[in-house]
C-alpha cells in the first residue's frame, strides 16, 4: 500500500496509490463509514496496524472509485510539514564515512555509536519541486538520497525485537546538504535546514510491502550520471539497533521521520568535489518506493 499526498485542481488531498492511479481518501472512508482524515499524519496520528487491513481490502475489493491519473495531479510531499525536526543519522554507512575525511565537516572514523542530527523542513518540498538556494548564502550544496522511516506509534525503550510494530512504513529523503555552512558553523542543523533543502517522497510505502530487515538498493544519480550506489542492508546500524537507541529516554512519536544516513558518492566525497549547480537534475531511486527527482535552481 502506497500513500500519497497530491494537488488536484487546486486542492490539497491524500490518497493511496494502486498502479499508475490516485484513489481519493474519502472514496475509501466513505465505504468505511468514517470521517476521512485530511492529512497523512493524521491518518498515521489515528489509526492502528488493524485498521490498514480494512482498508486493503476494502481497495482491493471495490471497482468504482473515482480514481485519478497520477500523471494529472502535482505530487507534494507525503507529509509536508512534519510534526516536529526530521531526525538524521550521520555517516551511517562505511564507504560513506571514509569518504568524508576528503571535507572539513567531519574526522574519517567509522562511528561505534549512531550519530543523530536534525533537520528542519516546513514544508518538505515533493517530486519535481525545485531545490533553490543563492551563492550569496552558500557555494558548496551536496545531496544525499536516504531510506526515511515513519513512525507509527508512540514509543519509548523500544527493543530492537519490536522495532517495526513501531514503523508506519518508508519514504526517500534526500538530505540536500549546504557544505560550507556545517564547516563555517561547526556542526549540522543551519547547512541542512535551508528551504527546499528536503525533498521528500514520492510516496510512503506501507512496512508490510517491505519485508523486514529492510534490504533496498538505493541510488543517486545527478544528470544522468550514477552518483551512489548501495543497499540498505549495508548501514552500520541498522533499523531495529536506530529504533532501540533512539528511543532509550527519549519518546519517540507517531509520524516523526527518521532518515537513516546516505552511502558514499556525495559530491564532497570526489577529487575535485562535485557539488550541485543550476540546473542540475537530482534522481533519488530506492527499490520498491519509488524516485524522486528534483532540479536545482541558483536563485
Amino acid at each position: 500500500m502506497k500513500f500519497v499526498t497530491y494537488n488536484y485542481e487546486n486542492k490539497e488531498n491524500i490518497g493511496f496509490v494502486k498502479e499508475d492511479k490516485i484513489i481519493p481518501i474519502e472514496d475509501v472512508f466513505d465505504c468505511l463509514g468514517q470521517s476521512k482524515p485530511n492529512t497523512i499524519l493524521e491518518l498515521i496520528q489515528n489509526y492502528d496496524d488493524n485498521f490498514w487491513d480494512r482498508i486493503e481490502t476494502t481497495i482491493n475489493s471495490k471497482k468504482d472509485f473515482n480514481f485519478l491519473l497520477l500523471s494529472s495531479v502535482k505530487l507534494l510531499a507525503p507529509i509536508p510539514y512534519p510534526k516536529r525536526n526530521i531526525i538524521c543519522l550521520g555517516k551511517n554507512y562505511v564507504e560513506h564515512a571514509k569518504e568524508m575525511k576528503l571535507t572539513k565537516i567531519s574526522d574519517s572514523f567509522v562511528p561505534e555509536d549512531p550519530i543523530y542530527f536534525t533537520k528542519s523542513a516546513m514544508p518538505a518540498i515533493g517530486h519535481q519541486d525545485e531545490i533553490e538556494f543563492s551563492y550569496d548564502v552558500t557555494q558548496q550544496v551536496d545531496y544525499e538520497v536516504e531510506l526515511a522511516v515513519i513512525i507509527g506509534k508512540d514509543g519509548i525503550n523500544i527493543k530492537p525485537e519490536e522495532a517495526e510494530d513501531y514503523i508506519f512504513g518508508y519514504t526517500i529523503v534526500n538530505d540536500v546538504s549546504s557544505r560550507d555552512l556545517q564547516g563555517r558553523h561547526k556542526q549540522w542543523f543551519k547547512g541542512k535546514s535551508l528551504d527546499t533543502f528536503c525533498p521528500m517522497g514520492p510516496y510512503i510505502v506501507h512496512k508490510k510491502e517491505l519485508p523486514f530487515p529492510v534490504e533496498l538498493d538505493i541510488r543517486c544519480s545527478i544528470n544522468g550520471e550514477l552518483r551512489q550506489s548501495s543497499n540498505t542492508k549495508k548501514l552500520i546500524f541498522n533499523i531495529p539497533y536506530i529504533l532501540s537507541d533512539l528511543s532509550k529516554g527519549f519518546t519517540l512519536k507517531a509520524g516523526d521521520i527518521i532518515c537513516t544516513g546516505t552511502p558514499s558518492g556525495v559530491g564532497m566525497g570526489f577529487e575535485p568535489i562535485k557539488v550541485l549547480k543550476d540546473g542540475d537534475i537530482i534522481e533519488c531511486y530506492i527499490e520498491k518506493i519509488g524516485k524522486l527527482t528534483n532540479r536545482v535552481t541558483v536563485i
